[in-house]
This record gives structure tokens, sequence and C-alpha cells, in this order.
């Protein structure tokens, strides 16, 4: 699980990091470059690595037929990654970065100060646009859910039901617990059976609980990648959400234990 010199090979390893960290400080398109090319020439790690693209100029797209760089941005999302695991520079900074280019950026299961709510006198926008519930006691709140465009059930991620979304009692500082609507230095992990839910009828009426608190957000369950998901995903579709999605086998946060991310998603099955 973690990167060793004579291990077996990682993506994030310390040349990408590192090559990405100086381009992204540095402003520098030389050292992106060479991060792109460190990327592209590493081992086959992903199904994505065995794709590739077919530039057939004969057979090209007529550039008045693609979308704008605009309208593209606008399908962005980031991770959900919840303050705590985040620090608030980088949560906010994230939220901030997809609401200027018109994305979404994703406020994990943490809950949300109700100061970023309100647009800055800059005009920078602080407030995530998709609201995750996890767990009642996760900073979910009325105003929490009102203040979303869309919001999303974490049904499952990549780790064991109750072991995801782990956040150390050393982690909880005060300022984080008060967001979280939690006590300080007590650790915050999800309840098993992953957020109270048995069956899809008690998926159903979560669904109808959450789309009567904001009418006007699309509703979004999360489930993890494994074998026989589709019978699940089918379940959750009859359960009227608006939007369904299949999580990787890795999640959880950096928090969880290794023998909660080890066997756990497909990478288990």
């Amino acid at each position: 699980m973690q990167w060793r010199h004579d291990g077996e090979h990682h993506s994030f390893n310390p040349r990408t990091i590192h090559t990405l960290q100086h381009a992204a400080r540095m402003n520098s398109k030389t050292m992106y470059e060479k991060f792109s090319d460190l990327v592209e020439n590493e081992k086959v790690t992903f199904l994505r690595d065995l794709l590739d693209f077919d530039y057939d100029e004969t057979n090209s797209i007529p550039i008045e037929e693609v979308e704008s760089a605009e309208d593209i941005w606008k399908r962005f999302k980031t991770g959900a990654m919840s303050y705590g695991a985040l620090s608030k520079e980088a949560h906010e900074t994230l939220a901030i970065a997809m609401n200027r280019i018109g994305g979404k950026s994703n406020s994990g299961e943490g809950g949300e100060d109700p100061d970023r709510f309100t647009p800055d006198e800059n005009g920078d926008f602080r407030r995530s646009a998709i609201k995750q519930v996890a767990s009642g006691r996760f900073g979910v709140t009325s105003y929490y859910l009102t203040n979303a465009d869309e919001v999303q059930i974490k049904m499952a991620q990549g780790a064991k039901p109750g072991e995801g979304g782990h956040l150390p009692g050393k982690k909880v500082h005060p300022w984080i617990a008060k967001v979280r609507k939690s006590t300080p230095g007590v650790g915050l992990i999800s309840p098993p059976p992953h957020h109270d839910i048995y069956s899809i009828e008690d998926l159903a009426q979560l669904i109808y609980d959450l789309k009567h608190a904001n009418p006007e957000a699309r509703l979004n369950v999360k489930l993890v990648a494994k074998s026989g998901v589709g019978t699940i995903a089918a379940g959750v579709a009859k359960g009227k959400a608006d939007v369904i999605l299949i999580s990787g086998y890795e999640g959880g946060t950096g928090a969880s234990p290794k023998t909660s991310i080890r066997h756990a998603g497909l990478r288990g099955s």
C-alpha cells in the first residue's frame, strides 16, 4: 500500500508528485510537460492506460462542432474530500476554483461552515455545490442541504462499511468539531451498516426526504465499483435517484486502516 523504492509501481510516487507540485507553484509549463511525460510513459496501472487516441486527420471533427472549454468545464467535479481530511484552505480553494469555472466541488461528509454560503467581497464563492450526506452527525443540517445544487448520499465507498470516512480524534480540532456537529478530540467514523441503510426501501425514503429538503437539487447516490453493482444501481434508480455515481475501489480517506481499503471494492472482489 505504501510506496517503496524497490516495491511495486505506484502512479503517485515522489517523481510525479514533485514535478506536479513544482509546475503548480512555479506556474512552469516546462515542468508540467515533464509531469505529463512521466504520467503518459509510466507502466500500465489503470484501465485508461490501455486506451489511446486515434488522430485520424482525414476524419477529423470540424472545430465548430466541438464544445467550448467553458461548456466542458461545467461538467468538472472534484472528488468528495471532507473538511478535516483537508485543511480549511485546501477545502475552500477547491470550491473557489470550481465555482470560477462553473464546475462543482464536493463537500465530502464533513459539513461546511455557513460562512461559506455567502460570496466574498471579491466575488469568489467558497460554497461547495455538491453536499454529501453520510450521517446526520457529520454536519448535515437543513441550512447545509438548502445550500446545494446537488445532494449526494454516500451509500458506499472504497473502504469497508464502518471504517470509511474515518477521521482520527487527534484531527478533530474544535473548529472541525463545530462544523461537523461533534466533540473535539473524539474520532469520527461512519456507522455500520453504512449510514443506517438496511434495504432499498430505507434508501428510497432518504432520497424522498432529501428531495423535500431541497427540491431544486439533483439527488446523487454514490456506490462503489464491485461485481454485481448493476443490480444495486437498478434498485437505486427505482428509488428515484437522479444520478448514480460508481466510484472506484479507492476511497475512505487516507486515514482509513489498511485492512479497510485493502479488501474493499473491485480490487477485493
